[in-house]
């Protein structure tokens, strides 16, 4: 697949990434894929590695219910219930939906050069469905947690609103959210015993069913 890379400062990069580079401090972006994609409403996806069993099962129930929606999802897709979202996105439809599927962006915690392209992304990079954006270094070609830090700031950053799925009590992803809330971005979460103390910071719950708050 052909990279696509934008200079620091480029007149020629896509408006929406300028302020991602400059919180990145990275001299340039990557994109495999159509960046037509950035021009969207984008909803960053993020989950705690770590995620209660009401939780997975409600995950699951809102993918689902994200797939009749011409929505588009932006993240690192990287904890497992994160990929798992991810995989029930790109999934091919058993039928025509009557609006347009959903489209990700997935931005991995390293470089894209000599990245393998993962057999079920193929089809939706092809369709214009699917974006691969990295600030990071060609020469980093495994996620660190420092890289997988930096981008999700990034990620936060390009995002019109968050989902926080789950995050751990005190960790990285209940961090982000509290940045978010202060930068004023709309943060929704699933209701749960669990993710009480997101919704007390002011993160707005939905259903697990129903996407349209999105």
């Amino acid at each position: 697949m052909q990279i696509t890379r934008y200079e620091s400062g480029s007149p020629l990069a896509p408006p929406c990434l300028r302020p991602c580079a400059e919180l990145a401090g990275t001299p340039a972006i990557s994109l495999i894929g159509d960046p037509a994609l950035l021009d969207r409403k984008l909803i960053a996806l993020f989950c705690s590695v770590q995620c209660p069993g009401d939780l997975i099962i409600k995950s699951y129930d809102l993918a689902r219910a994200l797939r009749a929606h011409p929505v588009t999802l932006i993240g690192g897709f990287q904890s497992p219930i994160e990929k798992e979202f991810l995989e029930l996105l790109l999934r091919q439809p058993a039928r025509q939906p009557e609006s347009p599927p959903p489209s990700v962006i997935v931005c991995p915690a390293r470089g894209l050069a000599n990245m393998r392209i993962p057999r079920p992304w193929r089809d939706p990079l092809a369709a214009g469905r699917l974006l691969l954006l990295s600030t990071l270094p060609d020469s980093l070609r495994r996620p660190t947690a420092a890289s997988a830090s930096r981008r999700n700031t990034c990620v936060a950053a390009l995002a019109h609103s968050i989902l926080i799925l789950h995050a751990a009590q005190g960790g990285k992803t209940e961090a982000l959210c509290r940045k978010a809330l202060a930068a004023a971005k709309s943060v929704y979460t699933l209701p749960s015993l669990h993710n009480a103390h997101l919704i007390a910071l002011g993160a707005q719950p939905i259903a697990a069913d129903d996407s349209s708050p999105l």
